[in-house]
């Protein structure tokens, strides 16, 4: 029996989970199911479940080695918790793992998105060969993923990359429970929030723009819609995603400061709207990054695209493993032994899957079934 890996994903917006079956140094991947993110965490797990054991009856018996669970943060990974992260209010203290542990009887490990995230492109996508590499979600939510050195940075409690929270004015659309919110401003929520103030303030003016013709039309603007108004030409949308552009320059300018990256990759929304944000958020990052640190580092949309969250759960489920190269590259950018805290390895208990501390080695393809 062939081993295979499940990626689980946990949105504010939607949620899936995938197979991925290992074939030597490559993974093909045997099927994907998703969802609308459900009213509570409950219904959410039970979905998940049950989709995974469809998923697994359908892969002709191959056997399940492990499972990778990621969600955005706040996590407690050492206790295996979503901590009500900001797009998902009812998460509050919530056990993402047991009911897979349970149903399935194999290791499964919980990883905050963004960390999994920058692991994956790391592996396979627009950050191979980086030694120091960010990966920033830009969907329903924001933060990034850390690699410094080398090795994935978490931070002493685990809660490193939550740069959603950083406040980039005194005032403006909210997000991470704060106004004015580098999320507020380029977060899918923050984003919609901020389209139905600007075409709220078209209609008081007398002017509707594609976002809004009334008032009726508010409840419907959201990123998408501002995504099709640009498209159709529409000047107030096409004004605000250079907004946003610039707001995402300034968050951005702020980490280039700070870290020195080799890369900075960017998800979600930034690659289905990079004609209306880059040269906006270029433009800011000339402003406002010291120049040096500027021109060591590539700004790149992801690698991995719409997958990015299938590649995120494989990369979690496979931290630790040694019976695949990917697992033992992904598990050589653990935090160094001295400096972890066993947030990787009580997610494991019970397993003998250990977290070992192996030297990296080139990354390895991924595939589709019937790829080259």
């Amino acid at each position: 029996m062939t081993a295979v890996f499940a990626s689980v994903a946990i949105g504010g917006t939607n949620c899936s989970v995938a197979l991925a079956q290992s074939n030597g140094e490559r993974f093909d991947w045997l099927g994907r199911r998703s969802f609308p993110t459900l009213e509570s965490p409950i219904e959410v797990l039970d979905e998940l479940v049950h989709r995974l054991a469809c998923l697994l009856e359908e892969s002709d018996g191959d056997e399940l080695a492990g499972i990778g669970v990621v969600c955005g943060g706040p996590l407690d990974e050492r206790a295996g918790l979503v901590l009500k992260p900001p797009n998902l209010p009812r998460w509050k203290a919530a056990d993402p793992l047991s009911p897979f542990r349970t149903r399935f009887g194999v290791p499964v490990r919980l990883m905050n998105d963004a960390n999994a995230g920058v692991l994956a492109e790391w592996a396979w996508g627009a950050a191979q060969g980086a030694n120091d590499a960010v990966f920033v979600t830009m969907g329903t939510g924001l933060g990034a993923g850390l690699i410094v050195d080398g090795r994935l940075h978490r931070g002493a409690s685990g809660l490193a990359g939550e740069i959603g929270h950083w406040r980039l004015a005194e005032s403006g659309p909210r997000g991470h429970d704060k106004d004015g919110s580098f999320e507020g401003f380029c977060a899918g929520s923050g984003i919609a929030n901020w389209a139905q103030q600007t075409a709220l303030r078209r209609l008081q003016e007398g002017a509707p723009s594609e976002l809004a013709l009334d008032l009726s039309d508010l409840v419907d603007v959201s990123a998408r819609k501002l995504g099709e108004a640009a498209a159709g030409g529409d000047t107030t949308a096409v004004e605000l995603w250079a907004d946003i552009g610039r707001r995402l320059g300034a968050g951005l300018s702020l980490l280039i400061d700070l870290l020195n990256p080799d890369v900075i990759v960017i998800g979600g929304i930034f690659p289905r709207q990079r004609d209306r944000l880059e040269k906006a958020m270029l433009e800011e990052l000339g402003r406002e990054a010291i120049a040096e640190s500027l021109s060591a580092c590539r700004v790149v949309p992801s690698a991995l695209g719409d997958q990015i969250a299938d590649y995120s759960g494989l990369a979690a489920a496979l931290v630790g493993d040694d019976t695949t190269p990917a697992g033992r590259l992904l598990s050589g950018a653990l935090p160094a032994p001295q400096s972890r805290r066993g947030v990787l390895a009580v997610a494991d208990a019970g397993s003998s899957r250990g977290d070992a501390d192996l030297s990296a080695t080139q990354p390895q393809a991924i595939k589709h079934r019937g790829q080259q």
